[in-house]
């Protein structure tokens, strides 16, 4: 039985290298800050272990024995190997390293996490980033994904750990086009007679329910298309095709081009937020 030095073995492996090192007791014990003689009790302490001489003693050196020699080589790559298992964990406590898979409603991730990956990865440069998009609520742990960005009036209930970035909204926008052929609602409960276009994923109502301050207005809606992209939708907006109702961010380029224009812009839908989702 090995009881002896069971809780203290590393250390006593620390001292008896530092003996060999040092060339004696002392001045190991001086080293360490040690006592000469608990120094060479250790050593003691380790050859009853072993049940084997590690040094030979004499007035004036001390020399390892055969077994001696092999342990102590053996020693020092343990202690190297700690000491690197060190580093490395002190490296992980100081900042991120490793990957980073993100996974990112297409729109907004182009309009605000896309541009933040490049100073991410240089800040950073020991993680590496995958960027995926998605419409659909994030299946994070069936995905791999360790961290998810999602907009949603509400999260159905999980175990998943959700932090609230913000909140967006939606407003109106139509082509020139459009305009032209069909003339611009007055009123929302106008929109029932035009072609609107219907963002389908499980963040979007299948209605319209706008609000101008404390008025509202539910809006059934008709229209040629549904997408489960804004850029579907988008596209097909300036094509004359009909009415859209999407977050600024999606089409904020098209409108600044002249492509859309602002529809009963001082209606607007309800907040919806922006969530981070991470596995528990």
């Amino acid at each position: 039985m090995r009881n002896n030095l069971d809780h203290g073995l590393l250390h006593a492996v620390q001292i008896l290298t530092r003996v060999v090192d040092a060339g004696s007791f002392t001045a190991a014990a001086e080293q360490l800050d040690l006592t000469t003689a608990l120094v060479s009790r250790t050593v003691s302490l380790l050859e009853r272990r072993l049940q084997t001489k590690l040094l030979q003693r004499t007035t004036r050196k001390l020399v390892l024995t055969e077994a001696g020699k092999r342990y102590v080589l053996q020693c020092r790559h343990i202690l190297q190997l700690v000491a690197e298992s060190e580093e490395d964990a002190s490296e992980i406590t100081s900042g991120p390293v490793g990957h980073l898979r993100i996974l990112c409603m297409a729109n907004f991730g182009k309009r605000y996490v896309v541009p933040l990956i490049t100073e991410f990865v240089e800040r950073y440069p020991k993680v590496s980033v995958e960027y995926i998009t998605s419409q659909y609520t994030p299946d994070l742990i069936g995905h791999g994904v360790d961290v998810g960005i999602y907009i949603s009036r509400q999260l159905p209930d999980s175990n998943q750990i959700v932090q609230k970035l913000g909140v967006v909204y939606a407003l109106l926008c139509v082509a020139p086009s459009y305009v032209a052929r069909n003339g611009m609602p007055l009123h929302p409960q106008d929109l029932s007679k035009h072609s609107c276009l219907r963002l389908n994923n499980p963040s979007a109502p299948r209605q319209w329910d706008l609000l101008n301050g404390t008025e509202t207005c539910n809006v059934e809606l008709t229209g040629p298309i549904t997408g489960d992209s804004p850029d579907v939708l988008i596209d097909a907006a300036i094509r004359g095709v009909g009415i859209i109702l999407l977050p600024p961010f999606t089409f904020i380029d098209a409108l600044q081009e002249g492509k859309l224009l602002p529809c009963l812009p001082e209606w607007r839908t309800l907040d919806f937020n922006v969530f981070a989702l991470i596995p528990s």
